[in-house]
């Protein structure tokens, strides 16, 4: 047994357990229903990936992105641009690289900036990328937007992104056990004592930020086929981002499967909103906001952690008092 297996703890075994029999409850859906309900579920999958992938970076560093949308568009239009030319796979792969890429550059040249600096220039990534890629969509090329025909069903890219949250998944557990995980973690308590410790910050964070930004890539090209015609407005729209930080911060970022606490209650009451009140969906996402941000800051499960140690310290109480002959109840 090598040593990383051997450090398992049982807790772990049994979440991993549990998530892999839930994972394949989940992959029999499309066994059952191939029309609402299959595409709520791809739209909770998609989700699903997006958030924990942006947990990977945000979760132990406290910096929250808003650059999901650049990544998203990236690896679409990966694909959308060479479907009739380049097999899938390769089109997933550069997919990745260059979202990947493109996080590397962005890391390098802000992720020394912090708090609202790097919420503002993430926020604005997106929009520069679109900017860019519509330009050289209208000057190069005949129209804006691009077909992808392709023989992928929603059951497909459902199955696809099942796959891709495992190793996810997977991926976020090594990098929570591996050093770059620890030193990521005293980042995020204090960047000061990290880089007085010896830790490059710098070479943490974007090396992790590319984790993140390949990961929202693949999810980008995943989805390419499900849209037919791609084109920036819809590539790389601004909802994603907005929605992947609300969702992530309900479900908290605290634990790697928090996000699963936001993504599946909020998909569901969004797509009700969406069907009902399709011009108040912007409105909603607001109020989601700031109704996270100011009554469940640590989400969740950091709601459910305070309560449990409430509830311990009030058991200690409880218990001296009654050594020392006292009422607990007084």
């Amino acid at each position: 047994m090598t040593p990383l297996l051997a450090t398992i703890t049982r807790r772990e075994a049994g979440i991993a357990v549990i998530g892999a029999v839930m994972l394949a409850a989940a992959a029999t859906l499309p066994l059952f229903d191939t029309g609402f309900y299959l595409s709520l579920a791809l739209n909770i999958a998609m989700y699903v990936v997006l958030c924990t992938a942006w947990t990977l970076f945000s979760g132990p560093t406290h910096y929250i992105s808003l650059a999901s949308a650049a990544f998203f568009g990236i690896g679409t239009y990966s694909v959308a641009l060479g479907i009739e030319t380049l097999p899938f796979p390769l089109l997933v792969t550069i997919g990745f690289v260059a979202s990947a890429v493109l996080a590397g550059l962005v890391g390098i040249a802000t992720l020394r900036l912090s708090g609202v600096y790097f919420v503002i220039f993430t926020l604005g990534l997106a929009e520069l990328v679109r900017q860019v890629v519509t330009w050289a969509q209208t000057n190069f090329t005949r129209g804006v937007g691009l077909y992808v025909f392709t023989d992928f069903t929603e059951a497909h890219i459902y199955w696809m992104l099942l796959g891709l949250a495992a190793v996810v998944y997977v991926t976020g557990w090594l990098v929570n056990r591996s050093r770059l995980g620890f030193a990521l973690r005293i980042i995020g308590n204090d960047e000061t004592v990290a880089r007085h410790v010896g830790i490059n910050t710098a070479m943490a964070k974007v090396a992790l930020f590319m984790i993140s930004g390949g990961f929202i890539g693949i999810v980008g090209a995943f989805l390419a086929p499900r849209f037919a015609y791609v084109e920036p407005p819809s590539a790389f729209n601004p909802m994603i981002s907005f929605q992947v930080v609300i969702m992530a911060l309900l479900g908290g970022t605290g634990r790697l499967w928090a996000p699963l606490l936001g993504v599946i209650p909020f998909t569901i009451l969004f797509d009700q909103i969406s069907a009902n009140f399709p011009n108040h969906t912007s409105l909603v996402i607001g109020i989601a906001f700031m109704s996270v941000v100011y009554l469940l800051p640590r989400g969740v499960v950091g709601l459910i952690e305070d309560m449990r140690r409430m509830k311990r310290k009030f058991r200690i109480v409880w218990t001296d008092d009654a050594a020392l002959g006292k009422d607990p109840a007084e």
